[in-house]
């Protein structure tokens, strides 16, 4: 498989310098194999890498034992152990002055790390999120658009780019998922419904997501519905967004849009081009979060009359920008014009698959691939 800088490494390189590095994501986006990276010749037989998995790898971290002669240290799948906190603690504690360490592991690592505070102010925490177009080229082109459509941005499915294998690997993704991770974290009863769910969430993208319907079509109970959404969020699996409310429109409050972390499994092109969208815009959030340490918001901007623009990102509670998103070249959307009248928010984009890039009354309507050029997305 292809090998590229993912977009966070001098960051943790820089951060390794004063403390640990956490690296959370979706199941099979490259952690494991960004933090290898950092040793010298790493693969999964380097003996700095420790997997919680490997009895033997086990049996040395609870007799307290790190290999001899080793500047840096990986945990992977750590967090599997329930003492694990104390036991990186101490680890980092005792050697922190001559040993740098990352901890990776799946989805989990992240819900499992806000348990407790043993460990507050010795690590920084990244969020690894799939291949975007920036980290592909740094003239990304229509064709590399086009790649990420069709197969997601998950490293392995991408760099095969073979369609059969592409299916295979998201069956058995999947199953990983509910069987795996979701069975080890929650008490779920009904497993094979949380199958059924994950299946259906697909066919919700982009518009306003109803627990009722939801809880109609599994036959359970409203707030189990809801439940089983939010492991799913917290699974890197989904995703929501909130409504932007500015004082000057008639905003919708309670409703929210899902969108997935893995977009290739939407079929329609519009809702998958409009949720490839979200997930740059939630990685380039998380990347201000996570490296500047900015509070950033993915949020999205519909009106009791049903006028909507797909997004807008805020920084510390101030709009920085909103995107509606399109896929043919078309005249700027209604709703753009109107919520810029009455809202504070700077700028507009109207981002399409094509490649028309004009000034619309002060608004750009530009291609996908030059936006994200333009805004320096990650």
């Amino acid at each position: 498989m292809k090998q590229i800088n993912r977009y966070i490494q001098p960051f943790v390189q820089e951060d390794l310098k004063s403390k640990m590095v956490f690296i959370g994501g979706p199941r099979q986006v490259g952690k494991t194999t960004l933090a290898l990276t950092f040793l010298s010749n790493g693969n999964y037989t380097h003996s700095a890498y420790l997997n919680w998995d490997n009895v033997k790898n086990r049996s040395a971290l609870l007799k307290g034992e790190l290999p001899e002669d080793q500047s840096m240290v990986i945990f992977d799948e750590i967090h599997k152990y329930a003492q694990w906190r104390n036991l990186v603690k101490g680890f980092y504690d005792t050697f922190k002055s001559d040993i740098q360490f990352i901890v990776t592991g799946s989805a989990r690592l992240d819900y499992y790390r806000k348990g407790g505070d043993s460990l507050q102010g010795r690590y920084h925490y990244y969020r690894l999120h799939p291949l975007s177009l920036m980290e592909l080229n740094a003239n990304p082109t229509k064709s590399d658009l086009d790649s990420l459509l069709m197969f997601g941005g998950f490293p392995e499915p991408f760099f095969k780019g073979k369609e059969t294998f592409w299916r295979r690997w998201q069956r058995e993704k999947l199953q990983k998922v509910i069987y795996d991770d979701i069975r080890d974290l929650e008490n779920v009863r009904e497993i094979s419904l949380m199958e059924l769910l994950a299946r259906e969430l697909p066919n919700r993208v982009g518009a306003p997501l109803s627990i009722r319907n939801l809880r109609i079509l599994l036959q359970i109970a409203p707030d189990t519905c809801e439940r089983w959404v939010s492991i799913f969020d917290q699974m890197y699996y989904s995703f929501r967004i909130s409504p932007y409310g500015a004082p000057k429109i008639r905003a919708v409050k309670k409703e929210q849009k899902l969108y997935l972390w893995d977009w290739s499994v939407i079929d329609e092109i519009g809702y998958k081009f409009e949720n490839l969208v979200a997930c740059q815009l939630l990685k380039y959030c998380h990347l201000r979060e996570d490296t500047e340490g900015y509070n950033m918001e993915l949020r999205f901007i519909r009106d009791t009359d049903k006028r909507e623009i797909d997004f807008v990102v805020l920084q510390d509670k101030k709009p920085l920008f909103a995107v509606e998103c399109k896929t043919g070249e078309k005249e700027l959307s209604p709703a753009i014009p109107y919520f810029r009248d009455r809202t504070d928010i700077p700028d507009f984009y109207q981002v399409h698959l094509g490649e028309k890039d004009v000034l619309n009354n002060g608004i750009r309507i530009i291609p996908f691939v030059k936006f994200c050029k333009a805004l320096g997305m990650p």
